[in-house]
């Protein structure tokens, strides 16, 4: 449980800085959503499937997410709502790696935690 707790303590302090240096509001529904996104293909699909299960080959979980992440940013591009540049994927990548460590130790925990 100190893994978990640790990994989202550092990925909070992380968040902020990354969100000061990069000027990204985090508090609007357009960011919330795009950080949750994110953040939950990372965890369920890099995370937990792919780092912990090995149940999904690399190369397909990062397709997918990829696929994710793209169609969210068509649907963004064509209802004209974000602006599509380097810190909005700088942050993406952020979210996604975030969520993969915390699916991995999650996951981790929750299996010594039934043996």
């Amino acid at each position: 449980m100190k893994s978990v707790s640790a990994a989202i303590i550092v990925g909070l302090i992380l968040l902020y800085f990354v969100n000061a240096a990069l000027k990204v509001d985090l508090f609007n529904w357009e960011m919330l959503i795009h950080s949750g996104i994110r953040f939950f293909s990372g965890f369920i699909i890099l995370g937990i499937g792919c780092f912990y299960a090995h149940k999904i080959k690399l190369t397909a979980s990062l397709y997918f997410v990829l696929a994710l992440i793209l169609a969210d940013d068509i649907m963004d591009y064509y209802r004209d709502t974000t602006r599509f540049s380097v810190e909005m994927m700088l942050h993406g990548i952020f979210m996604l790696a975030w969520g993969s460590v915390i699916g991995y130790f999650a996951m981790k925990i929750a299996k010594d935690r039934r043996v």
